[in-house]
């Protein structure tokens, strides 16, 4: 990645499967997002690259919440508190599914399970 981002370009790397931009609102803000099954999607269309799931800036003051799709930013609603947890949780969730089938009979991932589920207790 350039250490200099320039505004409304999508800077992509499949090598270290991360891809970074400026925030859509203006604020300058980097926005870094790792590319993967259990993360966001890249995809290059004719018309422009997609990225999915939306990007939630909710850790920067400007809380926008937009979607990179054929080369145009889709604004979205700011999200409540409560629904930036939901969402969290989710992620959270849909990452455990993906590797508990990836790796069913692994130790480690009881073990992890185990730890999780102690620290949320």
């Amino acid at each position: 990645m350039p250490a200099q981002l320039e505004p409304g370009v999508l800077y992509v790397s499949e090598e270290f499967e991360t891809a970074a931009h400026l925030c859509a609102c203006g604020c300058g803000s980097k926005v870094r997002t790792p590319l993967g099954p259990t993360e966001w999607q890249f995809t290059n269309h004719p018309q422009g690259p997609s990225l999915r799931p939306s990007i939630g800036n909710w850790q920067r003051p400007c809380k926008s919440h937009y979607w990179i799709d054929r080369g145009k930013v889709e604004w979205s609603t700011e999200w409540t508190p409560e629904q930036i947890a939901a969402g969290r949780a989710a992620e959270e969730r849909r990452r455990e599914h993906y590797y508990a089938e990836l790796y069913p009979d692994r130790w480690w991932v009881r073990v992890w399970r185990w730890l999780k589920s102690m620290m949320s207790s």
